[in-house]
């Protein structure tokens, strides 16, 4: 799996864009971010109280960001998707059965919503539809990740958040 592309790292995690091929939301439709804990933990109950709080800041910091700075969000909401299930499935590497806490990591998908969104699986004012883990990457394939001039913007916004608002430095 290729590395991640990250924008920012602060206490609360790291805030990245989905690997090639993966987005959820194509740029267009609101685009896609990964939020991911301060340490791979398989669920985030096993985060401490300051690391939880931390990421919470860089959750909300980075979906606030996305809604200022993402001209496709004007009016927009962000959908908060907490994910690692795929990890789960029999057919994921390694191939076979597995238990979520050896397996899973968690880690949120910050899912861009436009009241123009083309696709009908973002349809506005409808819950978003999934693939199934064997059909995620024929989904996904038509999705453009975020420019890096949003990707800019949005990490701007999302620093100037973290140190004016939640008092974290990135």
């Amino acid at each position: 799996m290729p590395e991640p592309d990250i924008l920012l790292s602060c206490a609360g995690g790291d805030l990245v864009l989905p690997a090639p091929g993966l987005a959820l939301v194509d740029r267009e439709d609101g685009g896609n971010l990964i939020v991911n804990p301060p340490r791979p933990v398989w669920e985030r109950s096993a985060l401490g109280a300051e690391e939880l709080a931390a990421w919470s800041f860089l959750v909300a910091a980075a979906g606030e960001a996305m809604l200022t700075a993402l001209p496709q969000l004007e009016g927009g909401c962000i959908n908060y998707w907490e994910a690692g299930n795929w990890a789960l499935n029999h057919d994921a590497a390694p191939p076979g059965p597995k238990t979520a806490p050896e397996h899973r990591r968690v880690h949120l998908h910050l899912l861009g919503r436009s009241r123009f969104a083309r696709n009908p699986d973002w349809a506005w004012g409808e819950a978003p539809r999934f693939p199934a883990f064997a059909d995620r990457h024929a989904w996904a394939a038509g999705n453009r990740r975020l420019t890096a001039a949003e990707c800019a913007a949005v990490t701007a916004a999302a620093r100037a958040l973290l140190a004016g608002k939640y008092g974290l430095a990135a």
